[in-house]
Formats: C-alpha cells, structure tokens, sequence
C-alpha cells in the first residue's frame, strides 16, 4: 500500500501507478460529492481527471509544501472545481481558468477551511459518549457498512443501528450548538 509521500513521490515522477492509486482511494468520495451536489457520474470522471492535473501541478511547483494530507487537498480541488462548473454553467469553461492563480488561492482557502473544519469536528466528536465515538469512527472514518456495524456493536436489526448512529450524531449536533453559543 502506498504512502501520501510515495503517492507524491511517483506523481512528480509521473508514475501511473500513483494515479491509480488515486483513483481507486479517492474517486468515490469525489463521486458521491459531485452527484450528492446536482452532478452526474460524467461530471465526476470529468472533475476528477481535471483534479488530478491540476494536483500534479501543484505538486510539480517548486515552492509547494504539503499542508494537508492528499485526501484533503484532492477534494478541495475537486470541490472548487465542481463549484466553479456550477457558477459557469451557462458559459464553456474553460481549461486555462483552473490554472490561474486565484484558482490556487481558492484551494489554498478551501484547505484552511476543511482543516478547520476537521478540527472543530474532532473537537465535538472527543466530547461524546465512548460508544458514539467509536460508532461514528467506524461508520463515517473507516465507511463501515450498516450490516457491518449492526454485527460488530450487537444491534439486533439494521434499523437499531441506523437509530444509534442518528442518536449519535445528535450529540455531536448538540455539542456543536453548545460551543457555537460559547463563542457568541
């Protein structure tokens, strides 16, 4: 199994074997976010192959450093790709637009974003129940099916399990509104 580093690595050296890999580890997440967000399967390949280019050449300048991990920065650029494919949808974009420098400065925001994102999330998720802590790490970090998470936590119906998940999120939900009213 490879690294982020050798994922990296092989991409500056345009290695397929990274792409690949890439894909196989990555494409599903973009997919469900492209066709969860008005896109269609087509409109996912697509924003992912024009992810990858982009990704190899950020990579591929001299100055970059890795401040997030792969996973983080494919769908960042995969996001700002997709939204901008939404804002210009009555005009053909174009493939130079993606290589201008604001486009970089929208990745770079949208990195910052997610990584505060994560970290609010992990913060919420450390101040839960022992038990949805480990169910929501299963089911949302590790993409547990339901089947699988109703055999591993004893629920004796798959419904069962999908009532503790949404009990579960209703905590962090919960803990979320508590921090928000702390910092207004």
């Amino acid at each position: 199994m490879q690294t982020s580093t050798d994922i990296i690595i092989d991409l500056k050296g345009e290695n397929n074997q990274a792409f690949g890999t890439l894909y196989k580890n990555y494409f599903g997440l973009v997919n469900r976010f492209i066709t969860n967000n008005s896109g269609t399967n087509h409109d996912a390949e697509d924003i992912f192959q024009d992810t990858m280019i982009a990704l190899v050449a950020k990579l591929r300048q001299d100055d970059f450093v890795l401040e997030a991990s792969v996973k983080t920065y494919i769908m960042a650029i995969a996001k700002n790709l997709w939204f901008k494919k939404l804002r210009t949808a009555n005009r053909e974009t174009e493939f130079t637009d993606i290589h201008d420098s604001k486009f970089y400065e929208e990745i770079t925001l949208a990195i910052e974003e997610e990584k505060t994102y994560w970290d609010k999330l992990q913060n919420y998720i450390h101040q839960i129940t022992e038990h949805c802590k480990g169910l929501i790490h299963d089911m949302f970090f590790k993409n547990k099916p339901i089947e699988q998470i109703q055999k591993d936590y004893g629920y004796s119906t798959k419904h069962n399990a999908q009532n503790q998940k949404h009990k579960c999120v209703e905590q962090i939900r919960k803990v979320k509104e508590q921090e928000d009213k702390k910092e207004n």
